[in-house]
């Protein structure tokens, strides 16, 4: 019921043109270097498909921040439902639309190179991956929701958190030792790098230990974060009004 078409039009559309434009401006930008803008479209295509783990993130949390709002969250509970169950269904819708939107990147990077270069195995891990990281997200957007009470306050919050972990992480470059400190330390911290990385990987067919690694400290860091995001729920009030 959140997700309406005009919700999906922006939610999918928005890594959509970040894809294009950005695939052939920056690609172009690159071939004056000698390189080729497929080269580019090649790279950054995983990493806008790890993006939409903090995509879903949004939709699970403006969900229950609507829902809380408006008295939706109260109604509901009125009936045979628990909010474990609500909760569930949220970090489901989540997890679903990441993989979904991740489907959706995927096909469309396929027509943009005119080539499809990810294996089984590669997509199981690539998919695998932004899944963690769509729970991930999603639970740090339900801590979010679960602890503002200002509309105002919840939807610059999240623009920043959108804005922060998409441009200080190896979605549309990559680490380098060359970043000042402060950059190099924002990169290593946030797990969209780890997404980005292990989905690029998977893409190109070169899964590495390192990679093995990245998924498991994102593992952990979604669990705290779960719990952290479910103690909140659980003791947030159900109504805003």
């Amino acid at each position: 019921m959140n997700t309406d078409p005009g919700s999906l039009v922006i939610l999918l559309g928005l890594p959509g043109m970040y894809l294009v434009f950005f695939g052939y401006g920056f690609g172009s930008l690159i071939a004056s270097a000698g390189a080729t803008t497929g080269s580019y479209i090649a790279f950054v295509a995983p990493g806008i498909m790890a993006f939409q783990a903090v995509m879903a993130g949004t939709v699970g949390g403006s969900m229950l921040w609507s829902d809380r709002r408006w008295g939706m969250l109260h109604q509901l509970l009125v009936g045979p439902f628990t909010r474990s169950e609500y909760l569930f269904g949220i970090m489901l819708t989540s997890l679903l639309f990441g993989l979904g939107g991740a489907a959706v990147m995927l096909a469309v990077a396929s027509l943009l190179l005119r080539t499809v270069t990810v294996t089984l195995v590669g997509a199981l891990a690539m998919f695998g991956v932004i899944a963690l990281g769509s729970i991930f997200f999603g639970s740090l957007m339900l801590l979010l929701s679960a602890l503002v009470k200002s509309n105002t306050a919840y939807n610059s919050i999240q623009i920043l958190v959108i804005f922060f972990v998409n441009f200080a992480s190896t979605v549309f470059y990559p680490y380098s030792a060359k970043l000042p400190e402060v950059l190099r330390a924002m990169f290593l911290a946030n797990p969209l790098t780890y997404i980005a990385d292990t989905a690029r990987a998977a893409y190109g067919g070169h899964l590495a230990v390192a990679n093995g690694w990245e998924v498991l400290v994102l593992a952990v860091e979604t669990v705290v974060v779960l719990v952290l995001a479910t103690r909140a729920y659980l003791r947030s009030d159900v109504s805003l009004e």
